[in-house]
């Protein structure tokens, strides 16, 4: 599986606070038109290449929530549409310790449409 981050910096994060044993792949930034940044700005053709290569299964999408961070997600699902790989995206939702009263309509929405089964300590 590989890993997609946008930053060095989320490299670390993914590299320090995970247990995934996948490679991690650093885009060098996310789509951006009012900053400039377009596709061919970024390494998608070098995460094609190893998409080719073989091998890969999977392709968790790490990237920021933001709008820029959703349509670099979307332009990766469109070109990678036509591999046999498994694509995801990192759980979006309300944190452990957060208020549902302070919780925006999007972040709960999705919290609500991607809720999991519970589950009782052992």
């Amino acid at each position: 599986m590989i890993c997609v981050v946008e930053n060095i910096q989320d490299v670390l994060a993914v590299r320090i606070r995970s247990s995934s044993r996948g490679c991690i792949m650093c885009l060098g930034g996310i789509i951006s038109p009012v900053d400039g940044i377009g596709p061919a700005d970024l390494k998608f053709d070098t995460l094609e290449e190893k998409i080719k290569s073989g091998g890969i299964t999977e392709i968790i999408l790490a990237l920021s929530t933001t709008m820029e961070g959703d349509t670099t997600n979307y332009y990766i699902y469109k070109r990678l549409s036509k591999y046999n790989i498994q694509l995801t995206t990192l759980a979006r939702g309300v944190a452990i310790g957060d208020e549902l009263e302070y919780t925006d309509e999007i972040t709960l929405g999705r919290s609500i449409m991607n809720r999991t089964p519970f589950i009782t300590p052992v």
